[in-house]
């Protein structure tokens, strides 16, 4: 993360107490502890954090290529020498965490205006965000960028702060016991707001009420403290240990508070809210009506009268309160382009997060970024836009389309590809849909500029009918199997078949920057696709078919070998290419009988790789076909004791190493001894587990469309083709925008399969059609525009399995192309 502070690398050094190294004079502007995601190298301290499965220290040499100069380290053999690297400096210290939280307290010390800190199960991040709305016209306010709020991510949104703001608000999360101690100390608030206990990380706690202690201990600093007296837990724990020596204050719905809610009416998507605040009736209204949204404004109304700002202001300002983008989200543009939507805030720091998406998006596509006004940095235009001019250099956009009076107005600072429009509505009028060709282009704009309206205007398909695909989910699924395995183990991730459905360049670019080590895909063409998209890693095709081996070897693709013909044909053509020594990945039938050499073949096969030197042996892998289910493990120990066996008799063969796979997602959870050197992973990633431990995974993909028209029919007409449809009773219906061409199976017809609806099932009513079903709206209160979620977190894509006697593969594979894919990340 990037402040507006000058350090220099020896005063930290004295922060820290390490040992310097190498150059004292370097100057620190910014901090990082990820490689991939660098604004401005020359002025970062990169912090070599270790972990698990990763370790910092590994990618110095990466780092010093970029450009970075100045690094914290726990291991003094990662310290280049000095002769060859004069110009680098090195802080050496016992621990690169604690390292990083103790500059980060050191900065937050630097300052004395107020800091609110906020904690709690569920809505830190709503509520931080509505504060800031409410009260940026006031406070030129420093927040945690996102969800910055783990022991990584606080120190970094502490490092924000700066002489030109005058109010910090920072998020505060914790996972387990023992960890908010350690944030206390970074962020040290003078003021406390708590929001909801609720059910996140209970796993790790004992109880609610010691997850509870552990949140609290936020607190410490605090001079006053706002909170839901409701919850009855968090008020006897607050007030036994604050009520003598704090402020609390407090709402609610039934006891006597601060300020107790007399009334809520909810209509038109809209809450009025009455409360009584010390005798003293007070009113707003909110654009939200789901009790979440509501319980969070109260919470921000309180902070509100609390710094006594006046009601007509606090009236206008809850009135205009925007919804909170939890997520930037990627979709298909124009002219094959890919949107990325980040248009919900604008400042630094969520710039420089954007940034990094958009270069994770491995391509050669021209970068272009739509850029508002950034407001309330305290910064003069001209420091702010010189600053943003030079993160966009750094970070390669070839073209900024600006929009607002404040950037407009230092236009000359950019040297790259440029226009500038005053407005949002003059953009729109002037915009040329065909100037946007095979580009990325990120969209970033504070609320006031409505930028939703430029990337509906920018994307291709405008079909009501979304898969949404949480990459941060993908990612924390693939950190779940990696945290069962090795850290020697490498892992291959099957993108076969559209990424199960997912989509799948953006799947292997997220992938690729997540360091995986192979990808797998079924057949050349799917492997050219990633090739051309800027992919990278080795690739495995894994049917490969005769006549695409030049495909296959043009594109450094590598293919599964699994009989002796196949062998024999890609010979061939490796000769006809003039190429030797090429990787190649034999698949050995240990009893899953599909693609593979029996043991009788194993001769033959020996004899072919040892008389030539065409290709050489990448690894031999094998499938289980019972890994998931406990019946069949006998089974499962039987095969892959064949499969040691075969493996030993082809590698005593060769003096070179080769790899090993059998294990599948279930097999990597349940024969952790059958590692070996790499696994294979494929439905877990997504979210999917037919074996034990599904509670450990996240939910992908969700399919959700909306309700294009309401009717009512009697009981006497019948709904659909065939008039399959029939009523008991005179019933409101609703029509929803998919049908069996986007993937919704027919079988699911009348009655069979149900939809989710204002989070009701809602079963389909007669045939499902090619575009079209129509759903029972009998026992839901709904409206037309309403979401229909088809399946995802709360209605999984395991119950449409079972209403199908199939598998989720089959579910997720066949939602069709034309369905828009959303990409977004949290």
């Amino acid at each position: 993360m990037r402040s507006a502070n000058n350090y220099t690398i020896k005063f930290i050094s004295q922060i820290l107490t390490g040992s310097l190294i190498g150059n004292p004079n370097l100057k620190i502007h910014s901090l990082s502890i990820d490689s991939r995601s660098l604004i401005i190298p020359n002025e970062a301290l990169f912090f070599a954090l270790q972990g698990e499965r990763h370790d910092g220290h590994s990618h110095i040499i990466e780092l010093y290529e970029k450009g970075v100069r100045a690094y914290v380290v726990s291991n003094k053999d990662s310290i280049l020498p000095d002769e060859e690297f004069g110009d680098a400096a090195f802080i050496l210290v016992d621990n690169t965490l604690t390292a990083l939280q103790s500059l980060a307290q050191y900065h937050r010390n630097r300052f004395s205006y107020p800091v609110l800190g906020i904690t709690g199960s569920n809505g830190k991040t709503i509520v931080k965000e509505w504060l800031y709305q409410l009260l940026c016209e006031n406070y030129s306010v420093v927040r945690s960028p996102k969800s910055y709020n783990s022991q990584i991510g606080v120190p970094l949104s502490i490092w924000n702060m700066a002489e030109e703001s005058n109010m910090a608000i920072i998020e505060a999360g914790i996972s387990k016991p023992n960890e908010m101690q350690h944030l206390a100390k970074i962020i040290q608030p003078s003021i406390g707001l708590f929001t909801h206990l609720g059910d996140a990380h209970r796993e790790n706690f004992a109880s609610d009420k010691q997850k509870l202690e552990e949140k609290i201990k936020l607190f410490d600093s605090c001079n006053w403290i706002a909170y839901c007296v409701d919850e009855e837990l968090v008020h006897q724990e607050l007030y036994k240990k604050f009520g003598t020596e704090k402020r609390l204050v407090c709402w609610s719905r039934k006891e006597n508070a601060n300020l107790r809610i007399l009334t809520e009416i909810s209509e038109n998507k809209r809450t009025k809210l009455k409360g009584i605040y010390y005798e003293c009736i007070k009113e707003i209204e909110i654009p939200f009506t789901d009790k979440a949204s509501i319980d969070n404004a109260i919470l921000c109304w309180l902070f509100l009268l609390l710094l006594e700002v006046d009601d007509s202001e606090i009236k206008r300002r809850f009135s205009n309160l925007e919804p909170v983008a939890m997520r930037m989200e990627i979709k298909e543009g124009i002219g094959e382009s890919t949107i990325i939507n980040d248009y919900y805030n604008s400042d630094l720091g969520s710039l420089e997060i954007a940034l990094n998406l958009m270069n994770q998006q491995k391509t050669d596509k021209k970068k272009t970024l739509i850029l508002s006004d950034i407001y309330q940095t305290g910064y003069s235009p001209k420091k702010l836009y010189r600053e943003v001019s030079k993160i966009l250099k750094q970070k390669k956009v070839d073209r900024i389309i600006g929009i607002g009076e404040g950037i407009a107005s230092q236009s000359e600072l950019f040297s790259l590809e440029k226009s500038f429009y005053r407005t949002t509505d003059i953009f729109l009028s002037d915009l040329n849909r065909n100037e946007f060709k095979n580009e990325i282009i990120l969209i970033k704009g504070s609320r006031s500029f409505h930028f939703e309206r430029i990337s509906n205007a920018l994307q291709y398909k405008a079909h009501r009918t979304v898969l949404e695909v949480n990459l941060n989910a993908m990612v924390y699924n693939l950190n779940y199997f990696r945290s069962l395995l090795k850290p020697s183990t490498k892992i291959v991730v099957m993108v076969k078949a559209f990424s199960y459905g997912s989509g799948s360049t953006e799947i292997a670019n997220l992938l690729q920057y997540h360091r995986v080590d192979y990808l797998a895909v079924a057949i050349a063409d799917e492997g050219v696709e990633l090739r051309n998209a800027g992919i990278t890693i080795p690739i495995i095709v894994m049917n490969p078919e005769i006549h695409s081996f030049e495909t296959i070897i043009e594109y450094q693709l590598e293919p599964e070998i699994y009989n002796i013909s196949i062998l024999q044909e890609f010979e061939k053509s490796l000769k006809r290419s003039g190429v030797k020594n090429y990787p190649i990945h034999i698949k050995l039938d240990t009893g899953m009988h599909r693609l593979g050499f029996m043991q009788h073949d194993l001769n033959d096969l020996i004899l072919q790789l040892r008389k030539n030197d065409n290709f050489y042996i990448r690894s031999i892998f094998s499938h289980l076909a019972g890994a998931d289910e406990e019946q069949h493990d006998i089974y499962t120990e039987k095969q892959i004791k064949s499969f040691i066996s075969w493996c030993d008799i082809i590698r005593s063969n060769f003096n070179y190493p080769i790899d090993r796979h059998i294990l599948n997602s279930a097999g990597i959870e349940r024969f952790p001894d059958a590692q070996f050197e790499m696994v294979r992973l494929g439905i877990g990633l997504y979210g999917i587990g037919t074996f034990r431990h599904q509670e450990n995974l996240m939910n992908v993909s969700s399919l959700k469309t909306s309700i294009s028209q309401i009717k009512t029919i009697s009981s006497s007409e019948t709904i659909g083709y065939s008039r399959k449809g029939t009523l008991e009773k005179e019933t409101a219906i609703g029509i929803i925008p998919i049908g069996y061409a986007d993937g919704f199976n027919r079988r699911l017809s009348n009655g069979v399969g149900k939809v989710m609806i204002n989070g009701k099932l809602c079963p389909i009513i007669g045939n499902i059609c090619m575009d079209m079903s129509m759903v029972d709206l009998s026992d839901v209160s709904a409206n037309e525009g309403d979401e229909v979620i088809i399946f995802g977190d709360d209605y999984p894509v395991t119950i449409i399995s079972k209403q199908l006697d199939t598998i989720s593969y089959e579910v997720l594979t066949t939602i069709s192309r034309r369905v828009k894919r959303i990409y977004y990340q949290e």
